[in-house]
């Protein structure tokens, strides 16, 4: 996965060619398609968001083609005005490529990332159906919160 490159991009440069894999991110994780809600992306909040300067977009590509993404809104927290912080919207590596260390890579460079935007706080989530709990205490992040849903 060393041929694997990250960059910040920008989501009205991206979005159309990011959607196919939104789609597979979506039939392979999201619990929404088991009630029938549909993908469906509200393509102007993330546009006011980029045009904010708060939607964050990292794309790895090899040869050309996008196998991996992180996309984060960065913005101070609300009860914590003095705290910058990156809260997760939706992260992805392509089943082919979570063999090798692409996952680790790409966190990596968000850090590194975050850490130049002059991030404070920098929260991730993970699936219970499709763990990845081993690859953020890997990377030194702390449990601090499980999320519960309920379809009404």
């Amino acid at each position: 996965d060393m041929a694997i490159t990250f960059l910040v991009e920008q989501f009205s440069d991206v979005y159309g060619e990011l959607l196919p894999l939104l789609h597979e991110h979506y039939g392979e994780i999201a619990t929404h398609k088991d009630h029938r809600v549909p993908l469906e992306p509200i393509v102007a909040q993330y546009r006011a968001r980029e045009a904010d300067g708060c939607l964050m977009m990292i794309i790895g590509r090899e040869e050309g083609a996008i196998v991996a993404y992180l996309v984060a809104f960065i913005s101070p927290g609300l009860h914590y005005r003095s705290c910058l912080t990156c809260s997760p919207d939706i992260f992805f590596v392509r089943q082919d490529k979570r063999t090798g260390m692409a996952g680790v890579r790409m966190m990596r460079f968000v850090e590194k990332e975050l850490r130049r935007r002059g991030v404070k706080r920098w929260a991730m989530g993970s699936k219970v159906q499709h763990d990845a709990s081993a690859l953020f205490r890997y990377l030194d992040f702390q449990p601090v919160e499980t999320t519960y849903e309920k379809w009404l």
